[in-house]
């Protein structure tokens, strides 16, 4: 009865090794013991086997816990005896030996259903249709499944045929030192049947380029930078998957009067000096038209205003930004004679008025001292 050895002692690593760690110290024994480097050499097979043993066992967690609580006769218990063979441990590790080789030694691949592609399409709107939403077509370019052949590749009233290269198995062999090695049929690539009229209206893809018209309907409150998505408007999938998804990415063109941050719009008024000083009423444009706003006697310039819920409606919740009104008082240019002479008389009664409520200030200031 052969004793076997420890399986860490036979990869060379502790009982703590990560998997990244087997898999580096199974490749290089693999491949120093490999049969075509060892041709003839029992040991070498042996070794082999028994590294690539060990490496089946400490990369499976189940496995690796079994061993370490029961050792040997755990794993005979629980079902696992080893490999059968050169091709079987091919099989299970063929992602190492295509590293090595540059074949494969898996089993016959099949056509899989695949996900279509995402496509992107930038839309530009311009302020208004951004803050209020609509609703617009654009042209998509696109790959779609072929209506000739229903996405088959098969040109109609046609049928595939076996591969007569792998006889519809998928794989050919070859010999590869004193064993055989399975690879892909690079005619059917692996799929066991070809297609000896394809499609005329695809050329046998199975996918036409067209141009389809797609409907947007763009929410109240997008900004630059929103990006919709358009389930199963993107490309076709492959063998009969399912089709990927259309994003929408929004650019908002400048507004000549508006101004946004976040759900705010932001405007500047000018007003005349004697408005500021006086006050007044005057018309604001806002996203639903005119509406006044009264101006207070004494505005200063940067003042500001608000008209409450005049915003941008918010994306999330049921509410709206305000309208903030910032103030910039005119200078008026070109004054005649008579402006210029009424600004003098201001500008003295001011000079008088000052004048006075400084005499009084001093006034005060020496009554003061004196008690």
């Amino acid at each position: 009865m052969t004793i076997k050895r420890d399986y860490y002692e036979v990869l060379g690593v502790n009982r703590e090794a990560s998997n990244d760690q087997l898999k580096a110290t199974y490749r290089k024994l693999a491949l120093k013991y490999h049969p075509d480097r060892n041709p003839g050499d029992k040991e070498a097979e042996e070794k082999f086997k028994e590294a690539a043993e060990a490496y089946e066992v400490l990369r499976d967690p189940q496995k690796r816990g079994i061993y370490n609580q029961y050792g040997h006769q755990g794993l005979a218990g629980s079902g696992f005896s080893g490999f059968g063979g050169f091709e079987d441990i091919f099989s299970s590790f063929s992602d190492i030996f295509e590293d090595f080789f540059g074949f494969s030694t898996g089993r016959r691949s099949t056509s899989r259903a695949n996900r279509g592609a995402d496509l992107r399409y930038d839309l530009t709107l311009s302020f208004m249709e951004a803050a209020f939403g609509t609703e617009t077509e654009i042209n998509v370019e696109k790959m779609a499944a072929c209506p000739d052949c229903k996405a088959t590749g098969i040109e109609p009233g046609t049928h595939p045929e076996f591969c007569g290269h792998c006889n519809g198995s998928g794989q050919v062999t070859r010999n590869q030192g004193f064993f055989t090695v399975r690879t892909t049929c690079p005619f059917c690539h692996g799929k066991g049947q070809v297609i000896p009229h394809p499609c005329t209206n695809c050329d046998g893809t199975g996918q036409i380029n067209v141009t389809k018209k797609v409907a947007v309907k763009i929410p109240a409150g997008v900004d630059s930078g929103s990006r919709l998505r358009l389930m199963d408007e993107g490309e076709a999938g492959g063998f009969g998957g399912p089709p990927g998804d259309l994003y929408v990415f929004i650019d908002v063109k400048p507004h000549e009067f508006f101004e946004r941050r976040n759900t705010d719009v932001i405007c500047r008024v000018e007003i005349s000096f004697i408005q500021a000083a006086l006050g007044d009423t005057i018309a604001v444009q806002t996203l639903n038209g005119e509406k006044n706003l009264k101006i207070p006697k004494a505005t200063q310039p940067g003042d500001v205003f608000r008209f409450h819920g005049e915003g941008i409606p918010s994306l999330r919740y049921s509410n709206r930004g305000d309208q903030i009104i910032q103030v910039a008082i005119k200078t008026p240019k070109n004054l005649n004679k008579k402006q210029v002479k009424l600004l003098k008389e201001f500008e003295k009664l001011e000079s008088n008025k000052l004048s006075t409520k400084i005499k009084t200030l001093l006034k005060e200031g020496s009554a003061r001292v004196s008690r």
